[in-house]
């Protein structure tokens, strides 16, 4: 909003109070009622009621955007890619349509798991009744089957769900570069069981149920008089809170509540629950995994709850961009001395690929991803993905397949014994 317009919305409250101020007592009380609403006034929620309809379309040819061949988001006539500012001078407006717009690609990137990939999606928890919410995570045919590897995947926090590493390379970029489905297919082409976990998935939203408030009218034992003035009191205060609700939400927005899934509250709670009721239970050997940003945060806190389970089935650990903390989340020395012989951090940096990266941390080793360049895939921030190849290395997806070295002779040895 520019500051023209504002000063047009408050110059008749600032106008009122120059006139009250040269009044008496009562005035000045006037006055200062009318600072105390001047201070509690939000502009930009004020100005939400000069906002078109918050009513976008729920499917991609709604947007009037498809997925070329390419696996880009383009306008279906112009061609275009898309554009955040549709409205100038709205960003709420246009960060609402982008929302609407990444709830579709989410549900898009779902139907690839299910028709492209051939993941199957398994409700958890378990054994939730009909009623209670539910959330879900991808896994191939023969996840708990496979005897020699399986990979599981843990995307980072924020509004990315199964399936997807960043939204903003989704629409910005292509499918390959904000998606797992290419670690996914180069998985199961090489024998490996694939698990995507869905830790975002925490809880439905639902309607808030309207309170009705009794009327005082209803109290027979007090005295007519005294009901009057209550039921005046309470039209008042319903009035004024009418008036406020016309500017605070003007497009009448529904009041939502959550409901948290049951042991999956959180991502940290989601990878424990995964663990046991899937991973643990699957008969491969070797599991790894490739964790992101706050995937890696959930890996370590998987850790620190299934420290002796995790070590005897899970040969190598991927993390990219990992915002774990082993002081803060207080791993044990075993642990560390676990993460830095299994694991290694990929991260964003102006160095060759590979070069190591200095840390504070004393915990796994970490390395540049190298800021990547044309040909390669990507992950969020541009870095290079990291997958893990036939023969049990962890393998840059390069041009040049380049092996990462560090892993690479760790994990044979360990698969080896």
């Amino acid at each position: 909003m520019s500051i023209s317009l504002r000063s047009l919305i408050l110059l008749p409250i600032w106008i009122s109070m120059a006139h009250i101020q040269q009044g008496g007592p009562d005035e000045k009380e006037k006055t200062t009622a009318l600072k105390d609403l001047l201070s509690r006034i939000d502009l930009d929620e004020l100005m939400k009621k000069d906002e078109p309809p918050l009513d976008f379309p729920d499917t991609l040819e709604g947007f009037e955007y498809a997925f070329n061949e390419k696996g880009q988001l383009r306008h279906i006539k112009t061609g275009e890619p898309f554009v955040f500012n549709y409205r100038e001078d709205l960003h709420r407006w246009n960060q609402k349509r982008y929302e609407a717009l990444g709830e579709i690609i989410t549900k898009y990137v779902y139907e690839l798991l299910e028709k492209d990939c051939n993941l199957k999606k398994i409700s958890i928890p378990v054994d939730a009744t009909e009623s209670e919410p539910k959330s879900f995570i991808f896994m191939s045919e023969d996840a708990l089957t496979n005897p020699q590897k399986l990979m599981v995947l843990i995307h980072g926090s924020g509004v990315v769900r199964a399936g997807q590493w960043a939204r903003r390379l989704i629409i910005n970029e292509d499918l390959d570069s904000g998606t797992q489905i290419p670690f996914i297919k180069r998985a199961m082409d090489e024998g490996y069981g694939v698990i995507v976990l869905n830790p975002n998935e925490n809880y439905i939203e639902v309607e808030k149920p309207k309170i009705h408030v009794q009327s005082s009218s209803d109290s027979s034992d007090e005295p007519a008089e005294k009901r009057e003035r209550k039921d005046k009191v309470s039209k008042e205060t319903k009035k004024r809170r009418d008036f406020y609700e016309k500017y605070r939400n003007p497009q009448r927005e529904k009041e939502m509540m959550q409901l948290y899934i049951r042991e999956n509250g959180s991502p940290e709670e989601h990878a424990v629950y995964v663990w046991d009721h899937f991973i643990a239970q699957s008969a491969a050997e070797n599991v790894f995994f490739v964790a992101h940003s706050y995937g890696g945060l959930a890996f370590v806190e998987l850790m620190i709850q299934r420290e002796a389970d995790v070590k005897s089935k899970v040969t190598a650990v991927a993390l990219t961009d990992s915002v774990h903390n082993v002081w803060h989340q207080e791993a044990g020395k075993t642990i560390r001395e676990w993460m830095r012989e299994n694991c290694c951090n990929w991260v964003s940096s102006s160095e060759p690929l590979d070069t190591s990266v200095e840390s504070m941390l004393p915990d796994c080793p970490r390395v540049s991803a190298a800021n990547t360049s044309t040909g390669h895939v990507l992950l969020p921030g541009g870095m290079t993905c990291i997958f893990i190849s036939e023969g049990s290395g962890l393998l840059a997806v390069l041009p040049d397949l380049h092996y990462c070295s560090f892993l690479l002779t760790r994990i044979t040895e360990n698969i080896n014994r």
